[in-house]
């Protein structure tokens, strides 16, 4: 662990994922992507949004997945969960997983929200390159600087990998994409859910063959 001014950069285990799930539970509910995967027009959408994100969150930590969080006076206040090139398959792969969704989201929620990851993941840009299949910020901490630290440190952490080619996430918060594109991301794509787009982006490592031309 590592302090920066008052804040901690933490790499996370299972120990937190109770906060882990707090969190992305708050910073997803209100993303139109989620609304639309979830149904937020019916009833019980909190409980379908909490059953996707524990699920996710249970299977990363028991498959050993790294996540990286800051902290405020222990308080966690920004996460992201991360996918290795090497361990892309597992999550969402895993039956065991596919069947948790189901009793606890619902098999409309669950298909929706498999075709959904599927369909951004055409849009990987290659195989050598690491995923933020979750990312959030406490809604207390947004609009500081937490997302950029976030990042910043991801980054940093996943360029150790000699082999990796970036970092890809996505969103369809209009805010975040102008905040990704101040970061050097690059867009590679949308996916259409619903009345929603979800862009995907991609943060080349710095000795990338991938990254744009200067």
């Amino acid at each position: 662990m590592t302090t920066t001014s008052e804040t901690q950069v933490c790499m996370l285990d299972g120990g937190f994922a109770r906060e882990v799930r707090a969190l992305l539970l708050q910073a997803y509910a209100p993303e139109p992507t989620y609304t639309y995967l979830f149904d937020a027009k019916r009833a019980g959408y909190q409980r379908r949004l909490k059953a996707v994100i524990k699920e996710w969150v249970r299977q990363h930590f028991n498959f050993n997945l790294p996540a990286i969080g800051l902290l405020v006076e222990d308080r966690l206040v920004a996460v992201a969960l991360i996918v290795p090139p090497q361990r892309r398959l597992g999550v969402a792969d895993s039956w065991a997983w596919r069947l948790r969704m189901i009793l606890g989201a619902g098999l409309r929620s669950t298909r929706r929200y498999l075709d959904y990851q599927g369909a951004l993941s055409t849009w990987l840009p290659s195989d050598q390159v690491h995923v933020l299949p979750l990312l959030g910020i406490h809604p207390d901490f947004q609009g500081e600087h937490y997302a950029n630290q976030l990042l910043q440190v991801v980054h940093s952490w996943c360029a150790e990998d000699p082999q990796t080619e970036g970092v890809v996430l996505n969103t369809s918060n209009p805010h975040a994409m102008l905040f990704l594109q101040r970061l050097n991301y690059q867009m590679l794509g949308e996916v259409p859910v619903g009345p929603v787009s979800e862009q995907v982006f991609f943060h080349p490592a710095p000795t990338s063959s991938l990254a744009a031309p200067t």
